[in-house]
């Protein structure tokens, strides 16, 4: 709208003048002061003042200008349309490549999604969707993911154990959890962090009680306590069913004057100035499994 000039004995009476005018708020229009008046011995010269309206865009309205200077930064050749906006906005873009503006996996639109949105909710104190759509792919994305994850929760079931999807927008997240909300056997949950967060679909007959398997876990995939050596050959395992080491098996010493096959001991001559090799006189030092004090109480 074009700017208009109003004249008062002041700056603020030519304001007044103006606004009851034109009809608006103060702080719907920009003030420029053009003169702002003085007093003469003789008359007064008047105040001048210019009032332009500003121009008020909706939210979706704000969201499609920013757009309109996005693309050609962008090197894109689009045409945003403000298709909706009650329940939620939606932003319909015309080109002539739609595959050009949608990206790899939807990358580029789901971004330009997310900065529509950011400029749609500015000022906003509760968030207002907003959805960028081209070509119908949104539609088509959504039913694509509804059968993925129909399929996988399937499969989950089938076989117990847990179905992790690829990393989504929290948009395409929703609909994961949307379509299997219903679903009497399966559970859905987000995991990870931006923006790499997915969601898994969590079986409610899954196996080991819900426990997830860690592939640090050598005790269930045979590493340095699960009792596997490369190749796939079996080693004696150290652990019992129940997770507990099993204890060293207890040899019984040799008895006196038993040969010296078992070890050798060496003993000091109260006559001698040195070792000499004798008849077995027990282990020197501790024998393994058995303490001095268990030996001295045989």
């Amino acid at each position: 709208m074009a700017n208009k000039e109003y004249s008062g004995k002041t700056v603020e009476e030519a304001v007044e003048i103006g606004l009851k005018e034109l009809g608006v708020a103060r702080e719907e229009v920009e003030v420029v002061v053009l003169d702002e008046g003085k007093k003469k011995l003789f008359g007064s010269v008047p105040a001048k003042v210019s009032l332009t309206v500003k121009e008020t865009l909706t939210d979706g309205q704000r969201a499609v200008k920013f757009l309109e200077g996005l693309f050609p930064i962008l090197g894109v050749e689009a045409q945003p349309t403000l298709a909706s906006e009650d329940e939620k906005i939606i932003i319909e873009l015309e080109a002539e490549s739609a595959r050009r503006i949608i990206g790899r996996r939807g990358e580029l639109i789901d971004a330009v999604q997310t900065l529509a949105g950011a400029v749609a909710n500015t000022g906003r104190r509760d968030y207002k969707r907003v959805v960028v759509d081209c070509g119908n792919y949104r539609e088509e994305r959504e039913e694509t993911l509804k059968r993925v994850a129909e399929k996988l929760a399937a499969k989950a079931v089938r076989l117990g154990k847990r179905m992790r999807l690829e990393p989504m927008n929290p948009y395409e997240r929703r609909i994961i959890h949307s379509a299997l909300a219903d679903n009497e056997e399966v559970t859905t949950a987000s995991e990870g962090k931006e923006p790499v967060r997915y969601v898994v679909i969590i079986p409610k007959n899954m196996r080991n009680g819900g426990r997830k398997f860690d592939r640090n876990d050598r005790n269930d995939r045979g590493g340095r306590n699960g009792g596997f050596k490369k190749g796939g050959k079996d080693r004696e395992r150290k652990f019992d069913k129940y997770g507990d080491r099993k204890p060293y098996p207890k040899r019984e010493l040799p008895a006196e004057g038993t040969p010296e096959s078992s070890g050798t001991s060496l003993h000091r001559e109260s006559s001698g100035s040195g070792y000499k090799k004798s008849g077995f006189s027990g282990f020197f030092g501790t024998y393994l499994g058995k303490s001095d004090d268990e030996n001295s109480e045989e």
